[in-house]
C-alpha cells in the first residue's frame, strides 16, 4: 500500500506539474496576443470544480477539477474541449480567438507543446547539474548480459558482451540501444573472449513487445557481503569482499547463483529436507541433493583465484549474504557538468530522447503494440517504489516529452488538429466552417477517449491476468 501511494503521489504532482506547463504556455500567448481566457483549469471538471476563484478586475477564472486526465484552458472563440457552441453563434469580438490572424492563433495552440519541450529540456539540464550522468559502459560489463528467451531464440547467449550493431559501438545500455538492436541487421558480441556475429530478423521488435521480461540485463558477480560466524562458510575460510565465479564447476552470475539456490532449495525439500533458507535474501546457499552436505566454490580474492569445498549444516545452509548494492560491482563512467555546461548537455538529451520515442511510435500499431498500450497504472509503475528525487524529475521530464509529441499529432482535439487546420487556413486561404470544426472535435474526442478507455482496460487485464 506504501509502494502505490509514494507512486501515486509522484505520478499526481508529476501530470500536474506537466498539465500547468502546458496550459500555461496557450495561456500566455493568449495574452500576448490579447486573446481572452475565460477559465484555467488543473484537471476536468464536468458538473463541478473542486476549487475556483477569479481574481478582481481579471477575466479568467482559475480552477482544479475532480478528473485527472489533463487539464484546459478555455480560450474565447475557440471551439475546444468546452463545446461552446453558443459563443461562436455570437457576433466576433476583437478579443476573441476566431478574430486573430491566422500566425498568432497558429502560435497560441502551439504554445502547450512548445513549452513541454522547453520544460523538458530544462529539468534535464538541472539534473545534469545537479547529479551528473552516470551510466555503465556496456563493453566494459566484466560478465556481459543476461538475456531474456526471446533475445536467446535468435542467437544471444548468456554472458555475451554487447559490441556493437552494423559496426556502429554501443556505448550504455539504454532505449536507443534497444532500438539499434532491433533495427540492426547483425549484432556483434564478445563470447569466450571471441567476437561472434547474432542476425536480427526483421520483426524482432514485434518479438520483444509481447515478453514480459525485459531484452537483457547486466550480470553482477556474487560478491559476499556478510558471513554468519560460526557457519559453513565461516567456517570453510571465505572472506566478505570475495568474489564467487564458479559452482560446482558451472560460472555463474549473481542471479544465476539466486536462481541455483532457489532451485536447489525446491530440490531439498521435495527430497524430504528440511530447508530454513530464505530465498528472496539468499541468506544461504542448499547443498546438492544429490550429494546433500557438500557444495564446491571458486572464488577470486585480491586478484587471486581458489577453489573450495563446503559441507553444509543440517539445514543446508552455508550462511552467506551478497552485496545489495550493485553500483558497486560493474564499472561505471560519470560525467559532472557545470551550470552553463549542463544546458546544451540537457538540450541534447531532450532532443536524444524525443528521437528515441518517435523512433519507436511505428511499433505501437503492431499487434504487440496494441496490446502494450499502458493508462495511469502502467504510467504510475515507471516511477521508484521509494521516493528519489533524481528519478522523479528524470521521468517528468520524459513524459514532457511524451505529452509534447503526443499533442502535436495532427488528432482532432489535440493541439495538433488544430494546427493542421490553421496550416490549411494558410495555404488554402480561407477557413474551415464551424460545424466542420464543431464534428472534427467531437470526432478527436471520441477517438481519444476510445484511447483512453483501451490503455486502462490493459492495465487492469495485466494486473489481474
Amino acid at each position: 500500500m506504501e509502494t502505490f501511494l509514494i507512486r501515486a503521489l509522484q505520478l499526481i504532482m508529476s501530470l500536474s506539474l506537466l498539465v500547468i506547463v502546458h496550459e500555461g504556455g496557450h495561456f500566455l500567448f493568449a495574452r500576448l496576443f490579447k486573446t481572452r481566457v475565460e477559465k484555467f483549469c488543473l484537471f476536468f471538471d464536468p458538473w463541478f470544480t473542486l476549487f475556483k476563484f477569479k481574481p478582481k478586475n481579471s477575466e479568467t477564472e482559475y480552477g482544479i477539477g475532480w478528473l485527472p486526465l489533463g487539464g484546459y484552458v478555455k480560450i474565447a472563440g475557440m471551439i475546444d474541449e468546452s463545446m461552446d457552441t453558443e459563443q461562436m453563434k455570437q457576433p466576433m469580438q476583437p478579443w476573441e480567438f476566431r478574430a486573430k490572424p491566422a500566425w498568432q492563433r497558429l502560435l497560441i495552440m502551439v504554445g502547450g507543446v512548445l513549452f513541454n519541450f522547453i520544460l523538458a529540456l530544462f529539468i534535464y539540464s538541472m539534473i545534469l547539474f545537479t547529479w551528473g550522468d552516470e551510466y555503465v559502459p556496456v563493453q566494459k560489463a566484466p560478465l556481459g548480459m543476461d538475456f531474456n528467451e526471446t533475445a536467446k531464440s535468435i542467437g544471444f547467449q548468456d554472458g555475451d558482451v554487447l559490441i556493437s550493431a552494423d559496426g556502429v559501438p554501443f556505448e550504455r545500455y539504454n532505449s536507443d540501444m534497444l532500438t539499434s538492436v532491433v533495427d540492426a541487421r547483425q549484432v556483434t558480441v564478445l563470447r569466450g573472449g571471441q567476437e561472434a556475429s547474432v542476425y536480427i530478423p526483421e520483426n524482432m521488435m514485434e518479438q520483444l513487445l509481447g515478453d514480459s521480461v525485459r531484452f537483457a540485463s547486466f550480470r553482477y558477480p556474487f560478491v559476499i557481503d556478510s558471513i554468519i560466524p560460526g557457519r559453513p562458510a565461516a567456517l570453510a575460510g571465505l572472506q566478505v569482499g570475495d568474489s564467487i565465479t564458479h559452482m560446482n564447476g558451472k560460472s555463474i552470475s549473481y542471479f544465476d547463483f539466486k536462481e541455483e539456490m532457489i532451485s536447489r532449495a525446491k530440490a531439498a525439500k521435495d527430497a524430504g529436507y528440511e530447508v530454513t533458507q530464505d530465498t528472496a535474501d539468499i541468506i544461504a546457499g542448499i547443498a546438492s541433493p544429490a550429494d546433500p552436505h557438500r557444495i564446491t566454490l571458486t572464488y577470486v580474492r585480491a586478484g587471486v583465484t581458489d577453489t573450495i569445498t563446503i559441507t553444509a549444516d543440517p539445514q543446508y545452509e552455508i550462511g552467506i549474504a551478497a552485496l545489495a548494492n550493485t553500483s558497486k560491482l560493474l564499472p561505471i563512467e560519470r560525467q559532472d557538468y557545470s551550470f552553463f555546461a549542463s544546458f546544451p548537455a540537457g538540450a541534447s538529451l531532450g532532443v536524444q530522447t524525443l528521437k528515441g520515442y518517435v523512433s519507436q511510435m511505428k511499433y505501437l500499431f503492431s499487434k504487440e503494440g496494441v496490446k502494450q498500450l499502458g493508462g495511469f497504472g502502467t504510467i504510475g509503475s515507471i516511477f521508484p517504489a521509494t521516493w528519489d528525487w533524481h528519478q522523479f524529475w528524470y521521468m517528468t521530464a520524459f513524459l514532457s516529452i511524451i505529452l509534447a509529441f503526443m499533442n502535436i499529432l495532427p488528432i482532432p482535439a489535440l493541439d495538433g488538429g488544430h494546427v493542421l487546420f490553421l496550416i490549411y487556413e494558410i495555404v488554402a486561404r480561407r477557413k474551415p466552417s464551424d460545424k466542420f470544426m464543431e464534428r472534427a472535435q467531437m470526432v478527436g474526442m471520441f477517438l481519444l477517449f476510445g484511447l483512453l478507455i483501451w490503455a486502462n482496460f490493459n492495465d487492469i487485464l495485466r494486473y489481474f491476468f
